[in-house]
């Protein structure tokens, strides 16, 4: 039986720095915590170690934020927290990381305790440009890892509440998705994809990029449109799933998407896409593009056709809207490209997005096992 696992963009709570900080972030990710049923233990080490990011992101970065979320995977949840800052960059990454070494006037358990007591954790620095920190922990047991691990990322456009920009990730495999978290946001959206009529695609991941046009609330809806057609299409290949969405958005402001299939077993990705979304493959050759046509779905769209890429292990597939600039190259981020999806995603928005649009990005990384 073939069948599908949803994961996809929900509500991102954006801190910026301030003297408020540390507080507000310890109370958020305790609410959020809370709110997948945490146990009282688990609660208050999420909170130590949130307060902790939050406090040295006071005491040593530039422009720095937290964004913290709840995130799924299957029938588990974790609260996830991000720490993202425009400089100095961290010199000495190692050290840093020795339990005991802390910032001066933090709470003294130093980003060693914090890898510690997270289920999963990462840091990418980069000197003179910024620094981003990966946390994230799990509700129950941490879940095993697949061929290709995803994560993204959305960021409103400066002055505004919501993002028109949106994200998902289906992923097709011949298991059973889990039933799903019995407490408050915890829930997994599954949908089974028997009959799909669809021939060449076998296991992986479909990935979703939205962007839609505008931005503000009514740019929001547009794109909550778009990742619910991506859900409930009882498609696998782009193009068909392309076609889907944009019959869902005829009559709206219309969005730029596109949808890509990565298949881990025929190392390969194949991509539909409309409008300017960016989307290219990492690998240790370099990087391939993979071309979107011009139109608007929901709207003017072309007739669609898919563009395949190399995927080999190692490589990573990254899908983003024009709230990131394109400009940037894999060779000026070393090392990043080997960390968890979400932290990659993190630190190219930290560095490639603009403050004048909606930024929005999805990560895609076969892994070597």
């Amino acid at each position: 039986m073939s069948t599908t696992v949803v994961t996809e963009a929900g509500d991102v709570h954006w801190l910026r720095a301030g003297a408020a900080l540390a507080a507000a972030a310890r109370r958020q990710a305790g609410q959020l915590a809370r709110g997948i049923c945490m146990s009282d233990e688990r609660v208050a080490r999420v909170e130590l170690c949130v307060t902790e990011l939050a406090t040295n992101l006071l005491k040593h970065a530039t422009d720095g934020a937290l964004a913290l979320r709840v995130v799924r995977a299957r029938d588990r949840v974790a609260v996830e927290c991000l720490s993202l800052d425009s400089g100095p960059g961290i010199d000495d990454i190692p050290r840093a990381l020795r339990d005991g070494t802390s910032a001066t006037g933090s709470l003294g358990i130093g980003l060693g305790a914090v890898r510690r007591l997270a289920d999963s954790f990462g840091v990418h620095s980069l000197h003179g440009r910024g620094t981003a920190v990966h946390a994230r922990f799990w509700a129950g047991d941490t879940p095993p890892p697949g061929p290709v691990e995803t994560g993204g990322l959305t960021r409103p456009i400066s002055g505004e509440q919501v993002c028109g920009d949106t994200w998902a990730v289906r992923t097709v495999g011949g298991g059973t998705p889990g039933a799903g978290a019995a407490c408050g946001t915890g829930r997994t959206e599954a949908a089974d994809l028997r009959g799909s009529g669809d021939t060449g695609n076998g296991s992986g991941s479909l990935l979703l990029m939205c962007d839609g046009l505008g931005h503000g609330p009514l740019a929001a809806r547009v794109a909550d449109r778009a990742r619910g057609a991506f859900r409930d299409s009882r498609h696998t290949d782009p193009v068909a799933v392309l076609a889907d969405i944009h019959q869902d958005l005829r009559g709206t402001r219309g969005a730029a998407v596109a949808v890509a299939f990565a298949d881990p077993v025929a190392r390969i990705v194949r991509l539909a896409g409309v409008g300017n979304i960016s989307a290219l493959v990492v690998h240790e050759g370099g990087r391939n593009g993979l071309m979107s046509l011009p139109g608007i779905v929901g709207g003017q769209m072309p007739r669609t056709r898919a563009f395949e890429a190399p995927f080999p292990p190692g490589a990573a597939l990254v899908l983003h809207s024009d709230g990131l600039s394109d400009r940037w190259k894999p060779a000026d981020f070393p090392g990043l490209f080997t960390q968890d999806p979400a932290l990659v995603a993190a630190q190219l928005l930290n560095q490639a997005a603009v403050r004048r649009d909606d930024a929005g990005i999805v990560v895609a990384v076969h892994r070597r096992h």
